[in-house]
């Protein structure tokens, strides 16, 4: 068992170390770039062969969740009821169908895997997402009057902090075009660390007005004001740091925060303008197309983890979109995006060390409701990996006939997570955080990563 200890969370003079940073933050709006990318050394167990080819994953997260029967596991034969508003489609792979809504995904099936019986039993969107996300069943929607809290790091929280940046001068871990959604609460550090939050550019990089803010010091604020505040807060930390050891060891935070401000790096990697007008139209000219080709712009400069949030995915019908008019609204959207990015990522040699990965927090019941929507289905779900090293070209486990539950191949969020980070050259069963009271806990505490896609 490997033990990583953190005294990020922990202040030894009752003082909040948020609340000491904040006293300087380099002058950035809101954000604090100090904290988010505080990357100390972790005693970790990470592959150093993996961390060298500077793997990375890119999450496509349908907030809200995904009709596991308009994706990526119709039900042509189904009685209507249940086989929803759209047929299937062939794709380029023998014995697999796609929903018709998805034909770029079905062009490029050889270079997908879609597993269909991925379950947790959950209809809570709370619950589900942070069983999704971290691989632990999470707290209900009403557990608590002050808003359900974070039990466990994030796969890209864990990721940034026993991996961090691939590259100097970037982000470990980012968030586009933000982190809004229903019930999305779940993406963060928990007891891991605040440094290792995501990097939320919180802007749409289809939209004209996109800026990512806290890449650019407040107005007026110029380098060499910029240099005389870093002195300052140098001299304010030394004087601190007898009383207060998270400030003693932040082991050159502010100096990532200041080569991320002042060098070009992360700069350029944000800059969608340099990318041909022909491309960004392949992607889409919408938020989710935009958003993955930024994802990948951000992989090959050398972020490690990027969450593409997709939102929004509850179409229960009444008041919410009813299914047919939701999959036609986002649907077209997600394929076009994702099956670029993954022939993007080809042709720019970078498949082998990017795993691409597409879920939400559950499926959508197999019969539909009277208001024409579906609701929440935890019982069997799909989601979709795409990566040069692993076996694509499969559907693995089949769901039943109506789409209720799996036939074979069962398979838990925490098999998904431990695929991930395989895939990231992390051992998540040997690797333990210290949670709020101190307690070792493991990354996680069972699955295997899925053995029809890693052998």
């Amino acid at each position: 068992m490997i033990r990583v200890t953190d005294s990020d969370s922990r202040h030894g003079d009752g003082i909040p170390r948020r609340s000491v940073v904040q006293a300087g933050a380099l002058g950035i709006g809101g954000l604090l770039l100090p904290d988010l990318l505080r990357a100390r050394a972790a005693q970790a167990s990470v592959d150093p062969q993996r961390a060298a080819e500077k793997t990375a994953v890119i999450l496509f997260w349908c907030c809200g969740g995904p009709g596991h029967m308009e994706t990526w596991d119709p039900k042509p034969e189904a009685p209507a009821e249940y086989r929803g508003p759209f047929g299937a489609i062939n794709s380029n792979v023998d014995g697999i169908q796609l929903g018709e809504l998805m034909p770029e995904q079905a062009k490029i099936m050889d270079r997908l895997a879609i597993v269909r019986t991925v379950h947790h039993s959950s209809g809570d969107h709370t619950r589900a997402n942070h069983w999704m996300l971290t691989g632990f069943e999470g707290p209900d929607d009403n557990d608590t009057d002050a808003g359900p809290a974070q039990r466990n790091p994030s796969m890209g929280s864990a990721t940034a902090r026993l991996r961090g940046p691939n590259r100097p001068g970037m982000p470990p871990y980012v968030a586009i075009p933000h982190l809004r959604g229903t019930e999305n609460f779940f993406h963060y550090h928990a007891y891991a660390g605040s440094s290792y939050n995501p990097f939320n550019i919180d802007s749409d990089p289809n939209e004209k007005s996109y800026a990512v803010r806290d890449l650019n010091p407040a107005p007026g604020l110029t380098l060499g004001r910029l240099q005389n505040r870093r002195a300052f807060l140098e001299k304010f930390d030394r004087f601190r740091a007898a009383a207060d050891r998270a400030l003693a060891e932040r082991d050159g935070a502010y100096q990532r925060a200041f080569d991320m401000l002042t060098g070009p790096e992360a700069h350029a990697a944000f800059d969608l303008s340099t990318e041909p007008a022909a491309l960004r139209d392949r992607y889409g000219r919408h938020t989710f197309g935009q958003s993955a080709l930024l994802a990948r712009r951000l992989v090959e400069a050398g972020v490690t983890f990027v969450t593409v949030n997709c939102v929004p995915w509850d179409h229960h019908g009444t008041p919410q979109l009813k299914t047919e008019e939701g999959a036609k609204l986002l649907i077209p959207h997600l394929d076009r995006a994702l099956a670029s990015l993954v022939r993007d990522l080809v042709d720019r040699g970078l498949f082998d060390r990017t795993l691409v990965v597409a879920m939400g927090e559950f499926g959508r019941t197999p019969k539909m409701n009277e208001n024409g929507g579906r609701d929440h289905w935890g019982d069997t779900f799909s989601v979709l990996f795409a990566n040069g090293r692993m076996r694509m070209g499969q559907a693995i486990g089949k769901s039943s006939a109506r789409g209720e539950y799996p036939l074979d191949r069962p398979t838990t969020p925490q098999d998904v997570l431990a695929t991930v980070y395989q895939h990231l050259g992390i051992d998540p069963h040997a690797v333990t955080f210290e949670d709020r009271t101190g307690r070792p806990v493991y990354l996680l505490d069972g699955g295997q990563a899925i053995r029809e896609l890693t052998g």
